[in-house]
C-alpha cells in the first residue's frame, strides 16, 4: 500500500512537470536559468539584426544625399578630419546644408571611434572631401558591424542588467518563463531593429544608456542613474523624453533622506560633472556652445516634418498650424502641452517616490513628448 502511494505521489509530480512544459512554450528554454535564456535569445536577435542588414536600405545610390548611410559615414568623416571645434560649425570643409552633424557632442565622440575603425579597413570610405556618396560593399559591412557592435556592447548588456533588478523587484515577472518573454520583446523589438540595421542608426547607443540607467535607478544607484542618463541625454536628444521621471524620481527620494541638501548636490555635481566632460570642447566660449545648441533645436524645420504621427501633424487636418501661427507661437504651444501633460506624473513622484511608480512616469513622459514636443 505504501509503494502505491508513493507511485502515486510520483504520478502527479510527473503530471505536473508535464502540465508546465504544455503550458509553457519557453520550459525548455528558461530551465537552466535566466543568463542562458538571455544568451539564446541574444543569438537569434542577433541573426535577426545580420537578416535585416542584408537588405537595401532607403537612399542608395540616389543623389544628392545618399541616405542615413551616407548621413552616418558623412560625421565618421568629418568628425575623423576636422578638430572638434569645426564639427558643428559651417565651414568650405564642412557644408552644414550635406548632413551636418545635428546630435549632441556624445555621437560626434562615437562617429569618430566609428570613422577610425573604417580607415583601418577602408580609407577612402572617410576621406575628405572625395568620399561623399562612397558606397562600396566593404564601406558598407563595415559600417553594420558598428552598429552590431554598439548592439552588443552596450544594449544587451543594458537589457540583461534591466531584466535582473526587474525581476528581483518582483513586477509580477515570479516564474523564469516571464523573463524570457520580457527579454525577447525587447531584444527582438521590430521598430528598433529596423531603424538600426536597416538604416544605420545607432539609437541601441542611446537606448542602452537609459535602459541602464533606469535598472540603476531601481537598484538604489542613484548616482551612477544620473550619469548613465546624462550620456545618453548627450548622444541622443530624444532622451530627453525621459527627463521628467528621471527628475521627479530622484529629487523625490533625495528630499526624504537624513540630509536633503547634500543628496540633491551630490546629484547636481554628478549631471553638471558629466555634461562637462562630455562638453568641454565646446565650453570654450559661449558662442561655440550655442552654435552646438543650434544644430539641436533645428525649429526652423517646422513643428512637425512630413508625415509624423504625433498630434500636430494628425491636427493639421483640422487646424493648419503652420499657416495659422509663428514658430514662435508653436514652440510656446508645445512646450506648454508637453509639460502640462508629463507634469502630474512628475509631482507624484516628487511627492511619492516609488519604483513601480517611476516605471509609469517613465512611460507618461515619453508619450508626452512623443504626442506633443517640437519635431
Amino acid at each position: 500500500m505504501k509503494k502505491k502511494g508513493e507511485m502515486k505521489k510520483v504520478k502527479k509530480v510527473k503530471d505536473k512537470v508535464n502540465d508546465g512544459q504544455d503550458d509553457d512554450p519557453w520550459w525548455w528554454l528558461v530551465q537552466e536559468g535566466i543568463r542562458p535564456s538571455f544568451l539564446c535569445i541574444s543569438l537569434f536577435a542577433l541573426l535577426v539584426r545580420v537578416a535585416v542588414g542584408l537588405h537595401p536600405y532607403s537612399g542608395a545610390r540616389t543623389p544628392p544625399k545618399f541616405g542615413d548611410y551616407e548621413a552616418q559615414r558623412h560625421w565618421m568623416e568629418i568628425t575623423l578630419n576636422l578638430p572638434p571645434k569645426d564639427w558643428y560649425r559651417n565651414s568650405s570643409v564642412n557644408e552644414l546644408s550635406y548632413w551636418g552633424l545635428d546630435y549632441p557632442p556624445l555621437t560626434a565622440y562615437q562617429s569618430y571611434v566609428h570613422g577610425v575603425f573604417l580607415k583601418t579597413f577602408d580609407p577612402d570610405s572617410v576621406a575628405l572631401f572625395t568620399s561623399r556618396g562612397y558606397e562600396s560593399y566593404l564601406g558598407k559591412l563595415l559600417m553594420r558591424w558598428t552598429v552590431l557592435c554598439s548592439d552588443v556592447l552596450i544594449f544587451f548588456p543594458a537589457v540583461l542588467y534591466f531584466v535582473l533588478v526587474y525581476r528581483s523587484m518582483r513586477f509580477g515577472m515570479g516564474q523564469n518563463s516571464d523573463v524570457a518573454w520580457h527579454i525577447a520583446m525587447i531584444l527582438l523589438n521590430p521598430c528598433l531593429i529596423l531603424i538600426d540595421h536597416g538604416h544605420f542608426q545607432y539609437n541601441c547607443i542611446s537606448l542602452g544608456l537609459t535602459i541602464a540607467a533606469i535598472a540603476a535607478a531601481l537598484s538604489q544607484k542613484d548616482l551612477v542613474a544620473s550619469v548613465l542618463y546624462c550620456l545618453a541625454l548627450n548622444h541622443k536628444q530624444m532622451s530627453a523624453y525621459f527627463a521628467p521621471a528621471f527628475f521627479g524620481y530622484l529629487l523625490g527620494k533625495c528630499l526624504r533622506k537624513k540630509n536633503p541638501l547634500l543628496e540633491v548636490t551630490k546629484l547636481g555635481l554628478m549631471v553638471i560633472g558629466t555634461f562637462a566632460v562630455v562638453w568641454w570642447p565646446y565650453l570654450q566660449s559661449k558662442d561655440a556652445a550655442l552654435t552646438v545648441l543650434s544644430r539641436l533645436a533645428p525649429f526652423e524645420r517646422g513643428i512637425y516634418e512630413d508625415y509624423v504621427a504625433n498630434f500636430w501633424c494628425t491636427s493639421s487636418v483640422l487646424v493648419k498650424w503652420k499657416k495659422l501661427y509663428s514658430t514662435q507661437s508653436l514652440r510656446i504651444f508645445s512646450l506648454a502641452a508637453t509639460l502640462i501633460t508629463c507634469l502630474p506624473s512628475m509631482v507624484q513622484q516628487i511627492l511619492a517616490p516609488s519604483s513601480k511608480g517611476f516605471l509609469y512616469a517613465l512611460l507618461n513622459s515619453s508619450f508626452s513628448f512623443y504626442l506633443f514636443s517640437f519635431q
